[in-house]
């Protein structure tokens, strides 16, 4: 077997154009993600009655469980719920409609949230408690010390985590296909299925997302530096 190095070429080229779909399918998640973190980590750090419990259930649950689970339970399940709540109301809409982009969005978004929701509590954890304290004692509120004090030093510190679960949910977009979404892997697949050149196709889908890695890495970095030179008083 010989590898044919010119198709590596042809394939990176065809795989390229879902860049931007795993993109859209790697970040929308993480950002919705975290607001569904820093809400579920409030729950569980204030105890707030009545939902308290259920807080604890979701992350454990999402944390306890595989991705491609949560991406089959929403694809299925969700049409399912809709449609008996349209026959019921008899109403004018067709779940087949619905982009199956969507329910993906929705399933990792919730995974991310759960994963989240333990990274920033363990920035939270990491901050003085002395801090709050100190805040209460100049007359802050209790929503002005987490937003002005512990927050942004909860969430720098948070930072390295961030890195790591961006770049794992950019690798996490490959089980879309199984839905018939045509991300990196998926587009690889058809590439190669249709010139039996498996390896070469691959070779450019690895070549495609090690490139992503590096320069969300380097994102993550200079935004660390940032943060870092900040609140040391220092000039960016």
């Amino acid at each position: 077997m010989v590898i044919d190095i010119p198709f590596i070429w042809v394939a990176f080229k065809e795989i390229a154009k879902a860049i931007p779909l795993t993109l859209v399918l790697a970040i929308v998640p993480v950002v919705i993600g975290f607001f569904i973190g820093l809400v579920v980590t409030f729950i569980r750090e204030y105890k707030v009655k009545g939902i308290y419990s259920i807080a604890n259930g979701y992350v454990s649950f999402f944390r306890g469980t595989p991705a491609i689970m949560h991406i089959m339970l929403v694809y299925f399940g969700i049409p399912m719920l809709l449609d008996s709540i349209i026959n019921y109301f008899n109403l004018p809409y067709e779940t087949n409609k619905i982009p199956i982009v969507l329910f993906v969005l929705f399933a990792l978004s919730l995974t991310a949230g759960a994963y989240l929701s333990e990274i920033i509590r363990s920035g939270i954890s990491s901050v003085a408690k002395g801090q709050m304290e100190a805040a209460y004692s100049i007359g802050m509120s209790t929503p002005q010390a987490m937003g002005r004090i512990l927050l942004p030093q909860a969430l720098a510190k948070s930072i390295p985590n961030f890195t790591n679960l961006s770049v794992g949910f950019l690798h996490t977009t490959s089980i879309a296909f199984l839905v018939s979404q045509k991300e990196l892997t998926g587009t690889a697949n058809i590439v190669a299925s249709s010139n039996l050149k498996f390896l070469e196709s691959f070779i450019a889908a690895g070549l495609i997302y090690w490139g992503i890695s590096i320069i969300m890495e380097g994102i993550y970095y200079l935004v660390e530096k940032r943060v870092q030179q900040y609140s040391k008083g220092g000039v960016a």
